[in-house]
């Protein structure tokens, strides 16, 4: 497949790119700093840019199967960058025809999962209060996505972890996996590749944890 990645120099985007380019597909990264990106590969387009012009992205998505989004806060002080960078990027695919999107959301974003203890709704209450400001910008993000005419996948982890690619996490569509408490950002990665070409989760959030 054509693969266009943004937030391609953070941990899930540049796992994607590498992933990506390890399972043989042509992979475009679009960076605001090529020097940050270090994954190379004979597949690899770096497309240098700034996120803010729809238009300026244009030659980014074209002609590409799957768009792939890490974008999303670093902090509580980044709270609104997911919606206003997702808007300009379903901007520049509305205007190529490019329809199959797939953004990282949060856990906490979407419905409470199913046989989860008295531990695990505290713990979850606890981080929706901290970050409060990051979930409203991710649940505006998924409100845009809606919205739109792409065929939108939101792929929604909990707390993120640095590790090996392993395999073995579980998926929900529609919901989250019960005490699904981490998860590794390559697996995140893995996870939305695997999504990419599966329509049963167009227009779906999935939840994805071990």
């Amino acid at each position: 497949m054509k693969l266009t990645v943004f937030g391609a120099t953070g941990g899930i985007g540049r796992e994607i790119v590498r992933q990506a380019l390890d399972a043989g597909h042509e992979v475009t990264a679009v960076v605001r700093d090529p020097a940050r990106l270090s994954v190379t590969g004979d597949r690899l387009e770096v497309f240098r840019a700034q996120l803010t012009d729809p238009e300026a992205l244009r030659p980014a998505v074209a002609g590409r199967d799957v768009v792939l989004s890490g974008l999303g806060a670093r902090s509580r002080k980044e709270a609104g960058v997911a919606t206003r960078l997702t808007r300009t990027v379903l901007g520049a695919m509305e205007a190529e025809g490019v329809r199959r999107l797939l953004v990282v959301s949060a856990g906490p974003v979407g419905p409470a999962p199913e046989g989860d203890g008295p531990l695990d709704r505290t713990a979850r209450s606890i981080v929706s209060a901290v970050l409060k400001g990051v979930y409203a910008d991710l649940s505006a993000m998924e409100a845009e996505l809606a919205r739109s005419t792409s065929s939108w996948t939101v792929v929604r982890p909990p707390r993120l972890q640095d590790k090996p690619v392993t395999g073995a996490y579980r998926t929900v569509v529609g919901g989250f996996p019960a005490k699904g408490r981490f998860i590794g950002r390559a697996d995140v990665a893995h996870a939305m590749l695997a999504m990419a070409d599966d329509p049963g989760t167009v227009k779906q959030g999935v939840g994805v944890a071990y």
